[in-house]
């Protein structure tokens, strides 16, 4: 288990790919040490060279790429400590050999998708961007949640908002306060098009939680969304990110219109 004295080598070894490990690096910028506030914790296996590799475990398991034999003594690790996690996600290679292990444990596996395109663009898109988006402010929660809500569904098969959802609200209630989530609304007021900064660094953002309402679907429109999103996305650091599932083939085809380029495969076991 990692220290605050790791933190330093821990800093040094996410910064070698600051888009594949972002999720770790914002969460080490958020606690400002290898300790993180909670039950979560940090763990590294140290080389003649110093640490190695690094796996943050939590609700969550996100790996940063390492070998087959690292991924498996983390995941095996992970087992022992009895711990239900929601989802393991990160280096397609690194997470599907923690599958190997994981799958012997408890918890069933809902879903492993293998090939997810993990994406970056680090510039203003040549596609006309929709100005028309906007910065949502706390006024817009009720609009937000349901749309935030759908997408959740549509991409896990069940709501985020069962049982009450207080987790859910209070994330999409903090994405908002921190000016990280962008809407568009037509001329009734119902949200057309919302996206999210779910995650930010100083070195790289990951435009998360991407939605365009049903009805306004198959009109050309997520590109201009999108190439909007990456322009704010931009003030807030020099490469914009994402990962998409590789079977939803007409997102991929919009972000490569945007001028996203595919910089890496991430793979996601959810539980």
């Amino acid at each position: 288990m990692l220290g605050r004295r790791d933190t330093a080598a821990l800093l040094a070894l996410l910064d070698q790919d600051p888009v594949a490990n972002i999720f770790t690096r914002s969460q080490l910028a958020l606690h400002r040490s290898a300790v993180p506030d909670g039950f979560a914790h940090l763990l590294g296996i140290n080389g003649e060279d110093g640490l190695e590799s690094a796996c943050w475990v939590g609700a969550n398991i996100a790996p940063t790429a390492m070998s087959n034999e690292h991924a498996r003594a983390y995941a095996q690790y992970a087992l022992d400590t009895r711990q239900r996690f929601a989802s393991v996600f990160g280096p397609a290679q690194t997470v599907l050999a923690m599958c190997e292990v994981l799958a012997t444990g408890p918890q069933d596996f809902f879903d492993v998708r293998e090939n997810q395109p993990m994406m970056s663009i680090r510039r203003r898109s040549e596609a006309v961007a929709i100005r028309s988006l906007r910065v949502a402010t706390l006024q817009d929660f009720d609009l937000v949640l349901p749309a935030s809500a759908a997408m959740f569904e549509e991409e896990l098969g069940y709501s985020p908002l069962e049982n009450g959802g207080g987790y859910y609200r209070s994330r999409v209630r903090q994405l908002i306060r921190e000016g990280h989530t962008l809407i568009d609304t037509d001329e009734y007021g119902e949200i057309i098009f919302k996206a999210d900064l779910g995650t930010v660094t100083t070195a790289a953002v990951q435009i998360q939680g991407v939605w365009i309402s049903p009805r306004y679907r198959g009109q050309g429109m997520s590109a201009g969304y999108m190439a909007a999103t990456v322009a704010y996305a931009l003030r807030f650091a020099p490469t914009v990110s994402l990962y998409v599932n590789d079977f939803n083939q007409a997102a991929i085809r919009s972000y490569e219109r945007v001028g996203f380029e595919q910089v890496g495969t991430f793979a996601t076991i959810l539980f």
